[in-house]
């Protein structure tokens, strides 16, 4: 497999790889694992609990309770399917509202240690990105999952805050509002947060994925790859021409 990006390297010089983190790079889902920790830590500010009320009630949820009971629930309708997975990513982007930076990156650093990430990584990817850095060649995550906790986990594989795309809460000054870029990388969106963040004309060598997501990332590139796919993507492996597995 690498043999054959490095050959389109040599082909089309100056292009990149990029894959999705949650479930391809590591095991596990980040931004499920930073949102069940916001809503044990239990400190949901105002504007993020207004903002919460109005998520529930858009999706005919009961928005009483408290501002980690409104949260629950929303999660647990959004596990039954019954909120949608997007807007689920948006919530985890913003659902700190009324934090600082600081807070919010020491808080997702905390969920990345406490959750043993460096334990999750699968060595199989691990080592196609040793390889791309012994090569020279840029390496993009792309994900839905919040930017601070992504931004973390990336950390522990040598990438930096540059090399990542995700979802980006906005911020007023140094406070987070409880508002989200849009679209974010997820589905078709991963294609446009990579373009926009890289540029058009560079060639995706190789894009690497493991769920139904990931099937317009993986389209985009020369050569795409599924990760211990999940069965969402193995329903939809026909429409990506040249799909490969990686082997674990």
């Amino acid at each position: 497999m690498w043999a054959r990006i490095e050959d389109l390297s040599r082909a089309q010089p100056g292009g990149f790889i990029a894959m999705d983190a949650d479930g391809t790079l590591w095991g596990g889902d980040l931004g499920d694992d930073l949102f069940q920790a916001f809503v044990r830590h239990g400190r949901v500010e105002p504007p993020a609990l207004d903002a919460l009320r109005q998520q529930a009630r858009d999706q005919a949820l009961s928005d009483a309770g408290s501002g980690p009971d409104v949260a629950r629930r929303i999660y647990e309708a959004y596990l039954e399917e019954r909120f949608p997975e997007e807007g689920m990513c948006e919530v985890m982007a913003w659902c700190f509202a009324g934090w600082t930076r600081a807070e919010v990156r020491a808080f997702a650093r905390s969920v990345v240690e406490d959750g043993k990430l460096t334990s999750r990584l699968h060595p199989e990817v691990v080592g196609l990105l040793e390889q791309a850095r012994a090569s020279e060649l840029d390496t993009i995550i792309v994900s839905a999952s919040p930017i601070d906790v992504v931004a973390e986990g990336a950390s522990c594989v040598g990438l930096a805050e540059g090399n990542v795309v995700a979802a980006r809460p906005l911020w007023q000054e140094d406070v987070m509002l409880p508002e989200v870029e849009r679209p974010i990388p997820f589905a078709d969106g991963k294609v446009f947060r990579l373009r926009q963040h890289v540029g058009h004309d560079r060639t995706l060598y190789a894009a690497f994925g493991d769920n139904a997501f990931d099937v317009a990332l993986l389209a985009s590139a020369s050569m795409a790859v599924a990760v211990r796919p999940k069965p969402r993507l193995r329903r939809r492996m026909h429409e990506i021409e040249g799909l490969v597995e990686l082997a674990q």
